[in-house]
């Protein structure tokens, strides 16, 4: 490298990477976990098998397209009318090779890679119980690597057209990965259909034990843990954001290129966390498991403007968001006889749209996105179409915010994710017969992972048996 500073800020960075990649692994424990602990005992393996396959698939169409999407989109279609061929990380890229040339983008195709595979398992733990390992990684390679990346070009990307015209500002992703994966969850349980014997005659939601709640608490507090990388990861970690001619000013920047500090944020996730928690245990009468999701429930619902919020706004905005989880996935639970297994559609689809829209009113007048030497952000001629700050950079505004939310859940989501899971329906892949959903999905894998159901399962077993007249 040049000198002794290029060495050591490339050095710091890769390793920085490196170690949000390596946290956000806990965040695919966590996950396995929690869904093996809320399923049945007759479906640990399949529901292990399941989630744990959505890593390597993923992975690979991230290999395949999932990072030239997020470069190659970023001004596409408003900014550009073009769109680049040559991003650096087609398959055969140099970039993805050991080679000393190129110390950060391994780690930074790494950490998005561990984002979209995050995105896929909100989809995973929804449907537990009842679809087809097949149709799951077809829905997997969408969420993980197309349904949130597009949107992360335009609007998390500090170089994308939706933050630089619409002043979008979404740092922790509450809008961007989030909202998608949550409403493409909901979107696939429209077509999936609850399982057999979740709701009664009259229509009312029947509950069904978790088989061990040691494993779902375990597993949200490894989610926890993954957060804190997940959260680091939407950094740039070390740049020089003085500008042109000025003395050199080091400093952590979000992802738009304003400058933030990492203590803020520790603050504010906690703080989000705190209110999630709280929240979510008082208004589900001390529900365990709604406890546990409430958590993370508040740190989406404040992710988006976590990076500026003070540590009081972000507990109240978590609080908030946790609460209007909770009443609706309640409401559409029993209007609409939506069967999600984990309550992903509410902590990460409802939170994440919630977080998204409160950004855009509570931040309304930050710069959204602020150039620099060291950040490599650019600044589209004509940016600010909502308006601008005395320096001529976009603001965060209300509206710019609140659309660019909608489009991200409904158009990425919602929409693809019921119109995937009918064609995945249509060519029966997408759900079990009912005569292996009451028998158990580890049939497929294994003759059976414990030696007998618990008395509770069996009674419910026998339920869904007079139910389905099998």
């Amino acid at each position: 490298m040049a000198n002794e500073t290029t060495a050591l800020t490339t050095l710091f960075t890769e390793f920085y990477f490196f170690m949000t990649v390596v946290l956000m692994f806990f965040i695919h424990v966590g996950f396995c976990m929690y869904e093996v602990g809320v399923s049945r005992t007759k479906n640990v393996q399949h529901t292990l098998l399941k989630n744990t396959m959505a890593i390597p698939v993923v992975g690979l169409a991230f290999l395949l397209f999932g990072m030239w999407l997020y470069i190659a989109l970023q001004a596409w279609p408003v900014a550009s009318p073009s769109v680049s061929l040559e991003t650096g990380f087609e398959p055969w890229s140099q970039k993805l090779a050991p080679n000393l040339s190129d110390h950060i983008s391994g780690v930074f195709w790494a950490a998005f890679a561990l984002f979209g595979m995050t995105a896929a398992s909100i989809v995973s733990g929804s449907i537990i119980e009842r679809a087809k390992t097949t149709g799951f990684l077809i829905i997997a390679v969408y969420v993980g690597a197309v349904a949130w990346v597009i949107p992360a070009a335009w609007g998390w990307a500090g170089n994308g057209w939706m933050a630089q015209y619409l002043g979008f500002h979404d740092q922790y992703c509450s809008a961007v990965l989030h909202a998608p994966a949550g409403f493409a969850a909901l979107g696939v349980l429209m077509a999936l259909g609850p399982r057999i014997g979740k709701f009664g005659p009259k229509g009312e939601p029947r509950e069904i034990p978790a088989h061990n709640p040691w494993m779902v608490t375990l597993g949200i507090f490894m989610i926890y843990i993954g957060f804190f990388g997940f959260y680091a990861a939407c950094h740039i970690p070390i740049v020089n954001v003085a500008a042109e001619g000025q003395a050199a000013y080091w400093t952590t920047t979000n992802i738009y290129g304003v400058p933030i500090t990492l203590s803020g944020v520790t603050l504010n996730f906690l703080f989000a966390l705190f209110g999630g928690m709280i929240t979510a245990y008082l208004i589900s009468g001390g529900n365990a498991f709604w406890t546990y999701s409430g958590g993370l429930a508040g740190i989406i619902s404040a992710s988006a403007g976590n990076d500026f919020y003070h540590p009081i706004l972000a507990l109240a905005v978590a609080s908030a968001g946790t609460a209007l989880a909770y009443m609706l996935h309640n409401f559409v639970e029993r209007r609409f006889k939506i069967d999600d297994a984990v309550g992903a559609v509410a902590v990460h689809g409802y939170c994440g749209l919630f977080g998204g829209i409160a950004a855009g009113f509570l931040l309304w007048g930050y710069p959204a996105v602020m150039p620099s030497a060291g950040a490599l952000i650019t600044l589209s001629e004509g940016a600010g179409w909502f308006g601008t700050n005395a320096e001529g950079l976009p603001i965060v505004t209300p509206m710019g915010n609140t659309i660019v939310s909608l489009v991200f859940a409904l158009g990425f989501g919602l929409i693809p994710g019921y119109i995937l899971g009918m064609l995945l329906k249509g060519f029966r892949l997408l759900r079990v017969p009912a005569p292996v959903e009451i028998k158990g999905l580890d049939g497929e894998v294994v003759t059976m992972t414990y030696p007998a159901l618990s008395g509770t399962e069996a009674a419910f077993e026998a339920l869904q048996q007079k139910e389905a007249k099998i």
